[in-house]
């Protein structure tokens, strides 16, 4: 079970996808009370009852798009792919689970006027019991569907031989120029030899083969600086984080969080963001 909790987990970094999905489940909730009215909400006679009902709803919506985006930009490294679990992503939505119980019960105790009583670690108790169920079922369906669709697909694609540089003593080599920011620092190569490049805040490592082995310059510029560099149809972007030679692949592997490409025999592993799936995958099959 450890073990399991433990594996990766796909990450969303969509801020309107965070919200989209906040707004489903805050308009679920407001809807669901305005319907059914259960615990007794049937019975509440109070002026503009509906949007007050709603107000629940609301509320559902603030906190879980606010749990699903702000988190994640105060600790970006935690919610990385790179860390992300199964287990994260219970606690998360079980977090989430409990804020929201305990903003409602505030919201409900401002409209009852009644702020002290002994339902309120009753009320979150029980929606945190409830919750806790279809929370790890979802996530844990989630996981096998991702899992398996992708190392199934990745299974489908050819592998491939790495194409090295031409040999210098025929035509004339193609180069590669990568310039930093001041201008002054720059990286020339055979694009062959290019394996990826990786940003990390205002710098980007560069790692290339030489002589054979993989070497890494880093270089003060961004990420989307040095691809506009490079025109070069097999070097494309596969991540917001990563540009990749494609022609440098040898095989693709697939987890709950995506595609992988490995490099190098398999010394470097490099992602593939859900965005760029069906142009990459195209890509590789040609």
């Amino acid at each position: 079970m450890f073990r399991l909790l433990a594996q990766p987990y796909p990450s969303e970094d969509s801020l309107r996808r965070h919200w989209i999905k906040a707004a489903y489940i805050g308009g679920f909730i407001g809807l669901f009370l305005l319907v059914f009215q259960p615990f007794g909400m049937g019975e509440w006679q109070t002026p503009d009852k509906s949007l007050k009902l709603f107000g629940f709803g609301i509320i559902t919506f603030l906190v879980t798009g606010v749990n699903f985006t702000v988190w994640q930009r105060l600790f970006p490294v935690q919610f990385s792919d790179k860390h992300w679990t199964v287990g994260r992503e219970i606690v998360l939505v079980l977090g989430n689970i409990l804020a929201i119980a305990l903003l409602n019960r505030l919201y409900l105790a401002w409209l009852l006027n009644q702020w002290v009583g002994q339902s309120w670690l009753g009320m979150i108790l029980v929606t945190f019991l409830i919750g806790i169920f279809p929370t790890v079922g979802a996530v844990m369906v989630s996981y096998i569907v991702q899992l398996r669709k992708y190392t199934r697909q990745a299974a489908e694609l050819p592998t491939h031989t790495p194409v090295t540089a031409p040999d210098s003593s025929g035509a004339p080599t193609p180069v590669l120029t990568l310039t930093a920011e001041n201008e002054k620092e720059t990286l020339t190569l055979p694009p062959a030899d290019l394996l990826f490049i990786e940003s990390s805040d205002n710098y980007c490592t560069v790692v290339y083969a030489q002589r054979g082995q993989p070497s890494k310059v880093l270089l003060r510029s961004s990420l989307s600086r040095l691809e506009r560099q490079i025109q070069q149809p097999h070097i494309v972007r596969c991540h917001r984080s990563f540009v990749v030679n494609l022609d440098q692949v040898g095989r693709v592997t697939g987890n709950a969080q995506g595609y992988k490409l490995h490099l190098a025999d398999g010394h470097f592993t490099v992602p593939v963001a859900r965005q760029y799936n069906d142009s990459l995958v195209a890509q590789l099959k040609n």
